[in-house]
Order: structure tokens, then C-alpha cells, then sequence
């Protein structure tokens, strides 16, 4: 009995290995599902959009968002959360404006470990205003914010590149009556202060201006290694393609920018070249309408694979910010139906080569 009961264990034992085994193989070949969370499900604002997120030096992250009552209403805040060991921090306001909308939050570190908040005040985007305040312990404290002289608004969307020499190569954008256009702004000073480089748009060919808005907005810098330098940026309608412009002088002097055979539809983007020298997009792969939310791999910048669907039920799905984090996987935020931010950390082992 007993020798019939250890030769029953050991091979149940011997099967159980034998399916841990397979149960093993099968994730290494599939590999590990992206980890979704909503970062709040309850705030104080009823419409959230535009968020921005950053790794932190202890391996938290921060995020940003504007949120009010609805895009361009006098209630509109900037708003922030910390995920630590324990999740998401509930929402904190970073900055507000007197009787004036808030936009577009940008979080980034400068190679002295100065942690940057920038946004966007005003009634409209053609009339806004920046502002920013700065962090030396990464967010527990903030400085008192500044506005910036008309004209210069530091990173408009995306994150900048933070250069290697502490260079900051940042896209930016203006939204003009029916014209609009990419500029770049370089700060050689941590951030302190900025040159404006530009305008950089698509040539309008057979589109005539003022019959409808054209042009680019919101770029995403890359870096191509050494001083090579490009962005991607956000189109509208009568181009309906990503669009890309080069700089080979560590973004002194650009090229005219071009679409590549990626759709968009209108709607904002990031890029990051990863550590291993491949390009992700993070965007919606359509012409109209902001879902799905896509992400495209490619190793030389231009010709792009769409790999992975995150969000394809109806509704909005946009504004994505992505970095890579010091793991190697991607850590992304995005707005969720206008109603909350969601965030995606992608795991590096999932992008596949182009």
C-alpha cells in the first residue's frame, strides 16, 4: 500500500513538474501581459486629458493631467499622481490659473536631476500662455510658478530630448488661424531659459492655406545617435500621415518635414528610440476618429510595424506619453474616454524586432 502510494506521488509529482514546465515555455514564448491600471477612479474633476508621466529616481513614477469640468473651462487644472509600491496616490493639483483653462502638461528631469512641470494657460490653444514650476526632490516640493515670456512654452506635448551633454532639444508648436506649424526650442541652461528654431512644416503642395487649418503640431524628439536628431509629429486632416523632420546638428537646423505611411488622424503621438536603438510610436493607427490606440515598431525610423492594439472599443483613446524605464519596458499614460488616465507598462520583451 505504501510502496503503491510513493510510486502514485512521485509520478503526480513528475506530472506537475512537467506542466509547470510547459506553463513556463508557453509565457517565455507569449511573454508577460502588458499591466493595466487606471490611475484614479474617482477625482474631483469630471474630464481628464493630456497626460505626462515620468520615472522618478526611487523607480516611482509621476504623472500629470489637466482635469476640469471640460477642455477650455475656467476650472481646468493641472493634476498629478505618484504610483509607489502601494499604487497610485490619489489626485494632487500642481498648478491653476485665475478664471483661465490649463493644458498640456509636460514632467522631465534635466541632467542635473531638476525635475520640470510645463504647461499651457488660456481661453484657447491659439492664445495661450506657459507656465512651470521645478521640483529638487522629485515632487515632494515645487517651486512657485513662473510664466513665461509670450511666445516661448518649452516642451508643448511630448517630452523633450534630454542630450547626453545636458542639451534639451524640446518640440514645440503654434496654432494659428488655419496655419500651423512645429518649432523647436533648445536650451542649453537645464531649461532655464530657450532659442526658438524654426517654423518646421509639410510644404502645402496642392492645399491651398486658410480654406482649412493645415500643418503640424506637437512634435516627439528622438535621437538617431550622435548630433542626428528627428521628430514625429501630429498632422492635420489634408495630410492625415505622421510626419518626420530630420536635424544632423543636434537640432540647430532642420529639414523640411514629410508623412510616412502612418495614419493620423488629428491626434497627438510619442516616440522613443529604445535603448537598443529601435523606434516605437505610440498613436492612433486611423485616419478618423481617436481609436484604436496603437503601438508601431521600426528599426530604421521610417518604415513602421503596428504590433499591439491597447485600447480598440469605441470611444477616445489619445494623447499618449511613453518613456522607457530603466527595466526596458515602456511605461505609458493616456487619456480613457476623456473620463480618466489610464496606464500600460508594455513589457520590453513583447515588441518584436521590425
Amino acid at each position: 500500500m505504501n510502496g503503491s502510494y510513493s510510486r502514485l506521488s512521485s509520478k503526480l509529482m513528475k506530472l506537475s513538474i512537467l506542466l509547470l514546465s510547459c506553463c513556463a515555455l508557453c509565457c517565455a514564448q507569449l511573454g508577460a501581459a502588458p499591466l493595466r491600471e487606471f490611475i484614479f477612479t474617482s477625482a474631483p474633476f469630471a474630464s481628464a486629458h493630456a497626460s505626462t508621466v515620468v520615472e522618478l529616481r526611487n523607480g516611482d513614477l509621476l504623472s500629470a493631467w489637466f482635469g476640469g469640468s471640460a477642455e477650455g473651462h475656467s476650472d481646468v487644472a493641472i493634476w498629478s499622481s505618484r504610483r509607489s509600491g502601494s499604487g497610485w496616490s490619489a489626485p494632487v493639483e500642481l498648478a491653476r490659473e485665475h478664471d483661465v483653462a490649463c493644458y498640456n502638461p509636460v514632467l522631465f528631469h534635466t541632467k542635473t536631476g531638476r525635475l520640470w512641470l510645463y504647461y499651457k494657460f488660456g481661453p484657447h490653444p491659439s492664445e495661450w500662455t506657459a507656465g512651470r514650476r521645478f521640483s529638487d526632490d522629485d515632487g515632494k516640493t515645487w517651486s512657485s510658478v513662473e510664466h513665461l515670456p509670450a511666445g516661448v512654452y518649452g516642451p508643448i506635448r511630448a517630452k523633450p530630448l534630454v542630450r547626453d551633454d545636458g542639451v534639451i532639444v524640446s518640440g514645440s508648436s503654434v496654432e494659428s488661424y488655419h496655419s500651423w506649424a512645429a518649432w523647436i526650442e533648445r536650451s542649453t541652461d537645464n531649461g532655464e531659459t530657450w532659442k526658438r528654431i524654426g517654423p518646421i512644416t509639410v510644404p502645402s503642395g496642392r492645399f491651398p492655406l486658410f480654406t482649412k487649418t493645415y500643418g503640424i503640431i506637437q512634435p516627439s524628439v528622438i535621437s538617431m545617435g550622435g548630433n542626428k536628431l528627428r521628430f514625429y509629429a501630429r498632422s492635420t486632416s489634408q495630410i492625415g500621415r505622421i510626419c518626420i523632420a530630420d536635424s544632423s546638428d543636434g537640432g540647430l537646423t532642420w529639414t523640411a518635414a514629410h508623412p510616412l505611411d502612418v495614419p493620423n488622424p488629428n491626434s497627438g503621438i510619442d516616440a522613443v528610440r529604445l535603448k537598443d536603438g529601435r523606434i516605437v510610436l505610440v498613436y492612433n493607427n486611423t485616419t478618423t476618429g481617436r481609436t484604436p490606440l496603437n503601438l508601431a515598431v521600426s528599426n530604421d525610423g521610417i518604415h513602421f510595424r503596428m504590433f499591439s492594439t491597447l485600447e480598440d472599443e469605441p470611444g477616445e483613446y489619445s494623447y499618449p506619453a511613453m518613456i522607457q524605464a530603466k527595466n526596458g519596458d515602456l511605461d505609458i499614460t493616456y487619456t480613457w474616454k476623456r473620463q480618466r488616465i489610464r496606464f500600460v507598462r508594455f513589457p520590453l520583451s513583447d515588441i518584436p524586432d521590425k
